[in-house]
């Protein structure tokens, strides 16, 4: 995503959707998807941090790899529903700016 605006993202996402004919999954389908990726991360997660290791055999896999998953599910649903994923975030940054204006310790500047 090197440079890539959210715009930007979606549209790639976009084009190579709609070379298939059956097109986005429907919402449900899209929310199970998403469902899985982020059972997938937590595996991954548990695996590099937490008491679980991998079985021998298993494939290599890294939270980065499942982020990516997530990223492009997440755009997948954004663009199935129209909706601006840029405009979305800037909502969500202006809702933790002011709501969360005073909630945490901040750093001293120097």
């Amino acid at each position: 995503m090197s440079g890539k605006t959210l715009k930007e993202v979606q549209q790639e996402v976009d084009q190579y959707i709609s070379q298939f004919k059956e097109g986005y999954f429907h919402p449900l389908s899209m929310l199970a998807r998403m469902t899985e990726e982020v059972g997938e991360l937590a595996r991954e997660v548990n695996h590099q941090y937490g008491e679980k290791p991998k079985k021998p055999g298993e494939k290599e896999n890294t939270i980065a790899n499942e982020l990516g998953d997530i990223l492009f599910i997440v755009t997948c649903f954004a663009n199935s529903l129209n909706i601006d994923l840029e405009q979305a975030y800037n909502e969500v940054m202006d809702k933790y700016g002011s709501r969360d204006a005073n909630r945490w310790t901040r750093r001293e500047s120097k």
